[in-house]
């Protein structure tokens, strides 16, 4: 008689059974109370019960944040104006310490101090000036740079950084001098200014320099940040430091006084580490923002 196998000893009308869910086994050393909450996460129910938790949560957040009543923007306070007193003083003890004070760029002509100020930007005076005799032979005027070959401008300024857009600027501006002035650098500001390549701390420098017109006050890096460790303003802006500082300085002196900080800033008042201890602005100064000196 043939052996019937397992399947066929089953009754006909018992319904197969279905397949037992796999049985979770616990990791060395974890209970197996454990191994059954981690497969009870892992199906769902708390995951989903949290992220209701956490939305209502965010619901209510954003409600009380809405009822919470807006404040108004609190108003700029506007810096003290400094003492006219002490501010006279610094002025006094600038003047006797830089007696010759004067432009440390070399230029014989207004176009060549307007030149080499363009050239002076993010560059040091002297590697301007180790360019500028050379420039200035090749082109002794405004329309011998109008009509400049561009490459062979930037080939001679090279050394001076950015040279592409200086070219170009100084290309332009002589070119605007040419044109509308004869070929001879304007003596006002609004016209210096009007040229394409020149702004106003350049018109500052050429006027106050070239021509002694007193038309404003040069902010470089070094006015910036003295004037601001001098308790003289608190702007950062060039133009608004500009307008702060000129009614605090005499007209006559508008020119001087830039050289004067300068002058300062290079030899004493340095950015990094400024030589208080040897400073004669010492009794006067507030040493805005100074944390380390020597």
């Amino acid at each position: 008689m043939p052996r019937k196998s397992p399947r066929s000893r089953r009754k006909s009308g018992t319904p197969p059974s279905l397949p037992a869910s796999p049985r979770v086994r616990s990791a060395p050393g974890q209970s197996r109370t454990r191994a059954a909450k981690t497969e009870h996460v892992l199906k769902g129910a708390r995951p989903a019960a949290a992220a209701a938790a956490k939305k209502s949560a965010a619901k209510k957040k954003v409600a009380a944040k809405a009822r919470r009543p807006v404040a108004a923007p609190a108003r700029a306070r506007k810096a003290p104006t400094p003492d006219p007193v002490r501010v006279a003083a610094l002025l006094e003890q600038l003047r006797e310490a830089y007696p010759d004070a004067r432009c440390a760029l070399d230029f014989r002509t207004p176009l060549q101090l307007l030149v080499a100020t363009i050239l002076s930007a993010q560059c040091t005076d002297e590697r301007v000036n180790m360019t500028t005799p050379t420039l200035f032979a090749k082109y002794p005027d405004a329309a011998a740079f109008a009509a400049a070959n561009p490459a062979e401008l930037e080939r001679m300024i090279h050394s001076t950084g950015f040279f592409r857009q200086k070219a170009k600027s100084i290309l332009q501006a002589c070119a605007d001098i040419v044109a509308r002035h004869g070929g001879e650098v304007p003596r006002t500001l609004e016209a210096l200014t009007e040229l394409r390549g020149v702004g106003r701390k350049t018109a500052n420098v050429v006027l106050g320099n070239a021509y002694g017109i007193a038309s404003g006050i040069v902010v470089d890096t070094h006015v910036t940040r003295l004037a601001n460790r001098l308790g003289l303003t608190s702007e950062q802006d060039a133009v608004k430091i500009e307008f702060a500082l000129m009614p605090l300085v005499p007209r006559e002196s508008w020119t001087l006084f830039s050289h004067w900080l300068i002058l300062h800033g290079r030899a004493v008042c340095n950015a990094r580490k400024p030589r208080c201890s040897m400073c004669p602005l010492a009794p006067h100064c507030p040493r805005v923002g100074v944390t380390l000196s020597q």
